[in-house]
């Protein structure tokens, strides 16, 4: 079986951490093709490759010295090679690049983080560097040419065997350098896996998978084993993500389930991600919990509102005229909620508002701020009746009142509207009620 190994920026932070990397490579056979991103972040208050890149292309926009700032990025690379007593011409490559650094494009510019660190791995793993730039084809709107892609990449994979790749960045068929969004490395291997059919996408970071609720909120929170894509979109969504979430779609397509990784603890078992659970697998009531703050509803009163045609419509139309995205519409009869995210309306609620009024005429219309939104995961929720009497119970029990609620057409998550203040407490009542005493029975 054919296993790509992404590995992220805190994987490739060091010296020590490309030790790391080489050990787990070595230890399976079947590791050939690694992705790398830019090296990160080596401690608290470090900077990552990729933000002091963009630093210094925002140097060059306004024609303000970058020198030093050079300096430090070429150090962090000779640094590694020193220490792994390297060869590869990391001061030559790099005097090339920052003497024409004014005639280099942004996206050529930040992608030098990932070309550095590729060529250093590549020597480092004994394996054969592939510039993304070559294999990674994109059209001039941004999108990936996934025909011309795979071509390349089955390929080079006959012709060298195994190569290391870096990731967040690929070029158009004429070599203009583009850049995948932030995170973009995890797409890079998702690609990867799905062009050259690998049999597994194995994503390795600083922790070991997903986290059934925030560990700011809850102590030791269970890990999550298994999840299907849909779980993790549903969590992701809310701010619980260790991977880009648009890498997911590669793989999904054609059924490569992806393995979440610690490099820094190899041993732990991570989280699988697939289509679907196998049958015997975790079939835990709640799969994870996670949520965020700062939301705004705005809450619209009609009545005979349900037989006006167009009346939500002509709404949300309002919305999409200040370019605010809407992340949750409840409806009743008569009434219906938008709720949006509070910073995306910071400078234009007033108006919003003010413009619903004047062109729908409502009856009353109110808004909520300092609204946080809470959404309780699990595909088995559907299965057992009762689910969402019982977690409503637990948080009334608990003197949490709920403003808003809302379910996904698929039934594997409910959305819960609580008040700021109210948000980290009601994470631990439904963790403690249907994450941590599931625990206690099941030993």
């Amino acid at each position: 079986m054919i296993k790509i190994a992404k590995f992220g920026g805190s994987s490739v932070a060091s010296a020590e951490q490309f030790r790391k990397v080489k050990e787990i490579v070595e230890a399976d056979s079947d590791r050939r093709f690694v992705v790398v991103s830019a090296a990160g972040k080596r401690f608290d208050g470090d900077n990552k490759i990729t933000d002091l890149l963009l630093l210094v292309n925002a140097h060059v926009q306004y024609h303000v010295d970058c020198t030093g700032l050079l300096a430090d990025i070429e150090q962090r690379f000779l640094d590694i090679a020193s220490e792994l007593g390297l060869k590869w011409p990391v001061h030559e490559k790099f005097e090339i690049f920052a003497k024409n650094i004014k005639k280099h494009s942004p996206e050529y510019i930040v992608a030098r983080g990932e070309w550095f660190t590729a060529h250093l791995m590549a020597e480092y793993l004994g394996m054969p560097f592939v510039d993304a730039a070559d294999v990674m084809v994109f059209h001039h709107n941004g999108e990936v040419d996934m025909e011309r892609t795979a071509s390349r990449l089955k390929d080079v994979m006959v012709r060298q065997g195994s190569f290391v790749l870096p990731g967040f960045y690929g070029a158009t068929v004429d070599g203009q350098i583009k850049l995948f969004q932030r995170g973009g490395g995890d797409i890079t291997g998702a690609i990867l896996a799905r062009c050259i059919d690998a049999g597994l996408y194995e994503n390795w970071t600083d922790v070991s998978g997903f986290l059934s609720a925030d560990p700011r909120i809850v102590d030791h929170p269970r890990s999550i084993r298994r999840i299907t894509f849909d779980e993790m979109r549903e969590l992701s969504y809310m701010g619980a993500s260790v991977l880009q979430e648009e890498a997911i779609f590669p793989v999904r397509e054609v059924n490569i389930p992806i393995q979440i990784k610690n490099t820094n603890r190899p041993q732990d078992e991570g989280t699988i991600i697939r289509e679907k659970a196998r049958i015997g697998e975790d079939e835990h009531l709640i799969t994870g919990i996670a949520g965020k703050k700062d939301f705004i509803s705005v809450h619209v009163k009609k009545a005979h509102m349900s037989g006006e045609v167009g009346f939500v419509r002509r709404a949300l139309s309002v919305f999409e005229r200040y370019g605010i995205s809407v992340e949750h519409i409840p409806t009743g009869v008569d009434s219906f909620s938008v709720v949006v995210n509070g910073a995306d309306v910071r400078d234009s609620i007033y108006s919003i508002v003010t413009d619903i009024r004047r062109e729908l005429e409502p009856d009353d219309i109110t808004m909520v701020d300092k609204l946080a939104l809470l959404s309780v995961v699990g595909r088995n929720m559907s299965k057992r009746s009762g689910t969402s009497g019982k977690i409503f119970g637990a948080l009334g029990e608990a003197g949490i009142n709920i403003r808003m609620i809302t379910q996904s057409s698929q039934e594997i998550s409910i959305i819960m509207g609580v008040n700021n203040d109210d948000f980290e407490r009601a994470v631990q009542v439904i963790y403690d009620r249907f994450v941590r005493d599931e625990m206690v029975t099941a030993s």
